[in-house]
């Protein structure tokens, strides 16, 4: 068997705080996970979405410290368009959320916008220029 690609795991500091925040993203997420160690969401196409606590991984890795010097992990979220990235980076910052790059557009033909989720991870917000 050739391996695939399945799963994108985070570790959290807070498990409420991040799944607060990709909720607002959309990932459906069960109702209780806020009180689990670990939880997974499966995404459109398969790939899997999955966050454990800090606690969780020294469980197992007791030497594990987290990334320094910059986000650990990227993500990428579609937006149907332009004014859907704006629209979505404003409400996350709105609420809180740190703004790493505010929307613009890029050269490589998107509008893109990058916030930072409770643990400091980049996730980008993008659509087509035009859609």
């Amino acid at each position: 068997m050739t391996p695939r690609f399945d799963l994108v795991g985070l570790v959290v500091a807070d498990m409420s705080a991040s799944l607060a925040f990709y909720r607002r993203l959309g990932v459906a997420l069960p109702a209780d996970a806020e009180t689990q160690p670990h939880v997974e969401a499966s995404l459109p196409g398969g790939l899997r979405l999955a966050w454990d606590t800090v606690d969780t991984v020294r469980s197992f890795d007791p030497d594990w410290t987290p990334p320094r010097g910059g986000p650990g992990i990227s993500l990428a979220f579609a937006c149907a368009d332009p004014g859907e990235v704006d629209a979505t980076y404003d409400a996350l910052v709105r609420d809180g959320y740190a703004g790493a790059r505010k929307p613009w557009d890029a050269f490589w033909g998107q509008r893109y916008a990058t916030v930072a989720d409770p643990d400091g991870n980049h996730v980008d917000l993008f659509a087509p220029l035009g859609a």
